[in-house]
């Protein structure tokens, strides 16, 4: 491949994640996937190989909050990041673990709070909720486990003006979940961490997790 080549496929390919990153920023798409293939439509790409990965469009999208959102969007984090301290204070008895864009520090007006919960009997946070009296919705999603996908309870809250979502997992995946490497950002976070970050230095969204 020439340099020229080379060059150009790496201008597109940042390309794409630009749109993709304004795709979520500004008209809530709200996963990778979609917003990278919305945005290789909107830029008429053919060549599936040029898609950037997923790390390419977090980059990209820290880039264009920071551009164009650099005073609301670190305000709504915040406030995402304090509903997920009191759903998970109330919720400490089903170890609740805050992943997602909340947690990376990219999340923004669109952005639900994702939580994971470990319990032995999904039921017993079924009847939890019920006698708090919280309205919510219950659901399934597919995660993968190994080399198969199974589905597991998803249970949605709405609170404030904020979505929260909790993937109901069982105990050996919190215990057989992959740490990351060094040179990797925390996937999940306890309570005392979120709380941490609330107290960090970079008001006033907090701190974001040590890439």
């Amino acid at each position: 491949m020439t340099k020229s080549r080379s060059r150009r496929d790496s201008n597109l390919r940042r390309q794409i994640a630009y749109i993709a990153a304004r795709l979520m920023a500004e008209d809530g798409v709200a996963d990778y996937a979609t917003a990278k293939n919305k945005a290789a439509r909107q830029a008429g790409l053919d060549d599936r190989n040029l898609l950037p990965d997923n790390k390419e469009i977090e980059e990209a999208l820290r880039e264009y909050q920071e551009l164009y959102q650099s005073e609301d969007q670190p305000l709504h984090l915040r406030h995402l990041r304090e509903v997920a301290v009191r759903v998970m204070r109330e919720l400490a008895d089903f170890r609740p673990a805050l992943v997602g864009s909340v947690l990376s520090g990219t999340a923004g007006q669109f952005s639900d709070v994702n939580l994971q919960l470990f319990v032995d009997d999904p039921k017993l946070l079924t009847m939890f909720l019920v006698n708090r009296r919280w309205r919510f919705e219950e659901d399934t999603r597919r995660i993968r486990r190994g080399d198969h996908l199974d589905e597991v309870p998803q249970i949605t809250l709405d609170l404030e003006d904020a979505t929260v979502t909790l993937t109901v997992l069982d105990r050996d995946d919190e215990r057989s979940s992959a740490r990351p490497r060094d040179d990797e950002p925390p996937q999940r976070a306890r309570l005392a961490e979120v709380e941490a970050m609330l107290r960090g230095p970079d008001a006033p969204g907090g701190e974001r997790p040590a890439l």
